[in-house]
């Protein structure tokens, strides 16, 4: 008898390999991908082009069956770009604007255009919604708002027979992960929350459902982000790249991957986000409600919870002056110090946190001395609403550790970012790469390069750049902030 002949050894590039993994970030109007080692370090990016939404009358759709040629080909792109030797990627997830989903057949295939995140169709459906499922909103510390994909479900219910044969809403990763792995696959309770899963109790609303006309089956199985749903499959890995086995794990939605992306994932650890407006995301290893309905929570992959809220103002407030001007005035608005008057920069009718006022308009206490005045104030009015946040959450019983993460592109103003710290009097950790495909990637790392997203995270997002206060610049900003909360209280919006 012959003995058996032994397991063949791995091939030379297999055995010098260098496991990556990939995010990919389905924004409304493009696919990113981006494909790292467990250091961060970025190997490959790729895009693809999506369509523009259509938006009429309080509509908002888009062509959900380009969602998998145009990820097919971001993906392509990354993989191509890799080194034909040495680096392969070993898992994968996907991050997408949080409440979109399409009716679907049983095999997976949509039904028509999808219902977008900002879709408002369904508005007095979630009001029912709201009345519906008040008890279980409450304790969930959530209010179901007017573009809520809950009421958009129940919409699809009741017109199903403009859409014939669908047989269950796919989340835009569900549709993914279908093409990915060639099989049905469960949704994670990041992407679940606008459409009503309750990630305290760990369950659909079935009640709601019921009341709502929304049928059960229609709805997926729901899992952490992180979990394992399956492997690449060949046809996957042939439109691709990615390679057949590839371990394809579930994301969450793009503001909390924005969040991961910085590093801010363990308790404690908050990122003021400042774009078009300022958010404020963190973690918690409770619960955390809040009365006015300012804040609410995602669940964290590991249990704990992600209190976040937006507010309506932020990098907005520089709208109104030419992109080119910004470094002139930042210069000189350094030069000056702080303001002479302070400004609320609110661009828009109404606040939505720290605190939440229909009424709220924006103001200026005093008169700018010229333009580098204003601008200066218009920067403050922004740190001290991000201040009010913090305190906010302190209020709410939230601890903070310093320093705060910072992202966005008003990160990228090294003054605006020094004026911050000093208001807030404690510095800010500036995050190298707070992008969604990135979040998405440590997602993919966790359980595969990594134990845990905390370690993930650890390793891959890097330290930053840190941002100290500028103590000269304190009292005189302290004061402000004092007009500026003074202000609020006395127009009845605090």
């Amino acid at each position: 008898m012959h003995s058996p002949a032994p397991a063949p050894g791995p091939t030379p590039s297999t055995a010098a390999a260098t496991p990556l993994v990939a995010g990919i970030d389905v924004a409304t109007a493009a696919v990113r991908v981006v494909c790292v080692d467990a250091h961060g370090t970025v190997f490959a990016e790729g895009r693809a082009a999506l369509p523009e939404p259509v938006r009429e009358g309080g509509r908002s759709e888009q062509d959900a069956t380009r969602w998998w040629p145009a990820t097919a080909e971001a993906l392509r792109q990354a993989t191509s770009a890799l080194p034909a030797r040495g680096a392969e990627v070993s898992a994968v997830a996907v991050s997408a604007t949080s409440g979109t989903f399409v009716p679907a057949d049983a095999d997976g295939r949509a039904l028509g255009p999808a219902l977008m995140y900002d879709d408002r169709r369904a508005a007095d459906l979630n009001a029912e919604a709201q009345r519906l499922g008040a008890d279980r909103w409450r304790a969930l510390g959530l209010t179901v708002g007017p573009t809520a994909a809950l009421g958009r479900a129940a919409w699809c219910a009741r017109h199903a027979a403009g859409i014939p044969g669908t047989a269950r809403l796919l989340h835009t990763p569900d549709l993914l992960g279908r093409h990915l792995t060639g099989a049905p696959v469960a949704t994670d309770w990041s992407h679940a929350l606008k459409t009503g899963y309750d990630p305290r109790a760990g369950e659909w609303p079935v009640e709601i459902l019921d009341a709502l006309g929304i049928p059960a089956h229609w709805l997926p199985p729901v899992q952490p982000p992180g979990t394992s749903v399956g492997t690449v499959c060949a046809e996957a890995a042939a439109e691709t790249g990615l390679p057949v086995g590839c371990d394809v794990r579930l994301g969450m939605t793009d503001g909390c991957t924005g969040q991961l992306a910085t590093g801010a994932v363990a308790p404690g650890q908050f990122v003021g986000v400042l774009g078009t407006t300022y958010v404020l995301k963190g973690v918690t290893r409770e619960l955390v409600t809040d009365p006015a309905g300012a804040l609410y929570s995602h669940r964290h992959p590991d249990g704990w919870w992600l209190p976040g809220g937006a507010s309506n103002t932020g990098g907005e407030a520089l709208a109104h002056r030419a992109a080119g001007q910004l470094p002139a005035l930042d210069q000189a608005a350094a030069a000056r110090g702080p303001a002479s008057c302070v400004s609320y920069p609110l661009r828009r009718e109404g606040e939505r946190f720290p605190f939440v006022a229909g009424a709220a308009r924006g103001f200026t206490l005093g008169t700018p001395a010229d333009d580098a005045d204003r601008h200066r104030a218009d920067l403050e009015g922004v740190a001290f609403l991000e201040r009010l946040a913090l305190e906010r959450v302190a209020a709410l019983g939230v601890p903070v550790t310093a320093p705060l993460y910072a992202a966005g592109g008003g990160s990228r103003s090294p003054l605006w970012t020094r004026i911050r710290a000093t208001v807030l009097g404690h510095p800010l950790r500036v995050a190298e790469r707070a992008e969604t495909a990135f979040g998405a990637a440590l997602l993919a790392a966790t359980g595969t390069l990594y134990p845990s997203l905390e370690k993930a995270a650890a390793a891959m997002t890097g330290e930053g750049r840190l941002v100290e206060p500028v103590p000269g610049e304190k009292d005189a900003l302290d004061e402000s902030y004092a007009r500026f909360t003074e202000e609020l209280a006395t127009r009845g919006w605090l």
